[in-house]
């Protein structure tokens, strides 16, 4: 027991010499109260981008009958803070995800002479329908793909972890049930257990 301490104490020893001088530590310091109704870090993504964000999350998870769209439920709001976040998944995150947003306004603007939140349904469609497959993208378009792949992502895990993204897939939790059935017959059978 006193070998398997000691060798526990040592390994933190050296991980915080190892990070001692790369400044990674003093970048991310402590975790921040998840608790806590504040963002413990500034967003940094600009109003346009946000913007553009919103009509991509909207074309990506659009409202219909029963649910409303991404942006409804806050989804850019999300994956702003996502983004925003001092670890390093994340700025790699937003690196990608500000270069697939200039992509964006790039070809809105040369495609369609406006900015893309200012483009109808149908254009906005267009230009992501290039973009949507990482395998069918063209050449030029792979670093786009391997954004709209990531912010497909994002959106979706931002989505259906909301109260009304997990209803319209009919997630019910942990509520209690009156009974519970247990394994299927064919299935203990299976195990022997039957």
């Amino acid at each position: 027991m006193q070998r398997m301490i000691a060798v526990a104490a040592a390994g933190s020893l050296v991980e915080g010499r190892v990070f001692a001088g790369t400044g990674l530590r003093a970048a991310i310091g402590t975790d921040p109260n998840l608790r806590a109704k504040v963002i413990p870090w500034d967003l940094v993504l600009s109003g346009p981008e946000v913007k553009s964000l919103a009509v991509l999350c909207d074309l990506i998870l659009p409202a219909d009958a029963h649910s409303p769209s991404a942006s409804a439920v806050g989804v850019p709001e999300f994956i702003n803070e996502w983004v925003s976040a001092p670890y390093p998944q994340q700025e790699d995150d937003l690196k990608l995800v500000r270069e697939g947003l200039r992509w964006i306004e790039r070809e809105a603007a040369a495609t369609f002479g406006k900015r893309f939140n200012e483009l109808t349904e149908k254009e906005g469609i267009a230009i992501c329908d290039a973009i949507c497959s990482i395998a069918r993208a063209k050449p030029e378009h792979a670093a786009a793909a391997l954004f709209f792949a990531k912010l497909r992502d994002l959106a979706a895990g931002g989505y259906y972890t909301t109260p009304e993204g997990s209803k319209d897939i009919g997630y019910i939790g942990n509520k209690p049930m009156a009974e519970f059935p247990g394994p299927p017959p064919e299935v203990l059978k299976h195990l022997g257990l039957e």
